[in-house]
């Protein structure tokens, strides 16, 4: 499934503990539980000291970081901590 292949992934791209990952729309086309698992999994990376910069349209995944930068137009608009 796609939420499989999406965990593949992020498993892969973290498998030798980068000190960041970008991760673009890591939640997008999953289901509920499916994209709960990635959040975990996301959220444990960043626990576990590795930078996160995520881009999503999903504005509850949005509230839930540390700094949100918000862009319109290629224009960042707001920066909030």
């Amino acid at each position: 499934s796609g939420g499989q292949r999406q965990l593949v992934a992020i498993a892969r791209a973290t498998a030798l503990r980068p000190t960041a990952v970008l991760a673009d729309e890591p939640t997008g086309n999953l289901d509920h539980r499916i994209g709960s698992e990635v959040i975990a999994l996301l959220e444990n990376l960043h626990h576990s000291g590795t930078t996160l910069i995520i881009v999503t349209h999903d504005r509850e995944l949005g509230l839930r970081a540390h700094r949100r930068i918000a862009m319109r137009d290629g224009s960042i608009i707001a920066d909030e901590q």
